[in-house]
């Protein structure tokens, strides 16, 4: 199926203000799965340009805060509970920085990342499936106990292993795909919720 760059989700996006058209998938998700509430602190890991981080940011209110991760920088947002921060994720003084912004653990982790495709299938099902054990391992040091992740990921052969990785950190996980994904694109989405921290090695 041919790509189209500018469908109804494109158009819509221009028309509400959002930066991305991703902002309906998690719009979508939200309906679907009630994974943000008012008051929650929201990681967003890739968040550039910023779509999601709209979402989550009108979401939580007020009272909540919403942290955007991102290698590239992402244009200030007028909304005071966003936070914007460049690096890595898995950095350890980034993560200090999350907390700090955050006020606290995150109830929810969400990650829209995605390789930039070389057109070598293997090869970018490979980094895709990183980029997914990234936002895991991310999750696992930054959310509160019962928290939940949200993780964009593609078709491939990997997907059991990655699957039985999240059952061992989560209590419930399923796979979904939004409307709002490009039509012919193989992406969808897990939703892990109820996430049980491993007992520290010096609690045991």
């Amino acid at each position: 199926m041919a790509y189209i760059p500018q469908d109804r989700f494109f158009k819509k996006a221009k028309q509400d203000g959002y930066r991305s058209r991703a902002a309906y998938k998690l719009i979508e998700l939200q309906e679907r799965f009630r994974l943000i509430n008012n008051g929650n602190r929201i990681v967003d890991l890739g968040a550039a340009p910023g779509g999601w981080l709209q979402v989550a940011a009108k979401l939580v209110g007020a009272s909540g805060k919403v942290v955007g991760v991102d290698l590239q920088a992402i244009q200030p947002f007028q909304e005071k509970n966003i936070a914007l921060l460049q690096g890595d994720a898995l950095n350890d003084e980034i993560q200090r920085q999350i907390n700090e912004l955050l006020g606290g653990m995150a109830h929810c982790v969400l990650s829209d990342m995605a390789p930039k495709l070389s057109g070598i299938r293997d090869a970018d099902l490979a980094r895709c499936q990183e980029l997914n054990r990234l936002a895991l391992q991310v999750a696992q040091q930054l959310l509160i106990p019962g928290g939940s992740l949200l993780v964009k990921s593609f078709v491939s052969e990997d997907l059991q292993a990655f699957s039985a990785e999240l059952k061992k950190s989560f209590a419930s996980v399923q796979r979904t795909k939004p409307e709002a994904s490009r039509q012919g694109s193989s992406e969808f989405y897990f939703y892990a919720k109820g996430f049980q921290p491993k007992p520290s090695a010096a609690a045991s």
